[in-house]
Order: C-alpha cells, then structure tokens, then sequence
C-alpha cells in the first residue's frame, strides 16, 4: 500500500477527532476520541509496515491503545498525560476495539477495491 494514502487517513483522522471534540460534549466526543486514537495508531502501523494484513494492523492498534489505558493504572508523567490520558476508564477498552475494527474493515475494503 503506498504510503500517501495512509499519510492522508492519519491527517483526517486526527481532523475528525478535533470535530468531535468541537461539535459534540460528553460521552458522544469521548468515546468517539478513543474510537479515532486507534484509528490513528493503526494508521501509523500501516505508515510504518505498509505489507502488513489489516488483522495483525488492528490487533497491534488495539493492543497499544489498551496497554496505553492500562498503563494509566500507575503514573504517567505529567509530559506525556495529554498524549496518554491520566486516568483508566474501562469503557475506553471496549472503544478501542471498535476502532480497531473499524480500521480493519475499512483497510480490507480498500485493498480489496484496489487489488
């Protein structure tokens, strides 16, 4: 896959989560932020491994954004709290997954349209 379009998708992606957050209050922009920070990182997995399959891109999207949130369980260093969160809250786990999923299945489309 080149890796223009990727690069593109990391850019919208990170437009739609400032939308969200600038339409939307509450649980609507929260959960849809988690949702849209895999969405991100598994975008920077493809930047990074352009052959890699959208199911192993999803599982290490998914993989890093819940050993993020676990993390979250200790200290994170004031420096990275924005970038990383502060607090643990199991609800994201499951908005991370539906990210993830979302990334893959979009990924699968498109290389299935493109191939």
């Amino acid at each position: 896959m080149s890796r223009l379009p990727v690069l593109c998708v990391a850019v919208l992606t990170v437009a739609a989560g400032l939308g969200v957050r600038a339409l939307f209050d509450g649980p609507v922009s929260k959960y849809a932020g988690d949702a849209l920070y895999t969405v991100l990182i598994y975008t920077l997995v493809v930047l990074i491994l352009p052959r890699v399959r959208p199911w192993v891109a999803a599982a290490l999207a998914a993989g890093a954004s819940w050993v993020i949130e676990f993390a979250q369980l200790g200290e994170i260093p004031a420096v990275l709290r924005p970038l990383l969160g502060s607090t643990f809250n199991p609800p994201d786990l499951f908005w991370y997954a539906v990210g993830a999923a979302a990334a893959w299945a979009a990924h699968t489309l498109w290389s299935r349209r493109a191939g």
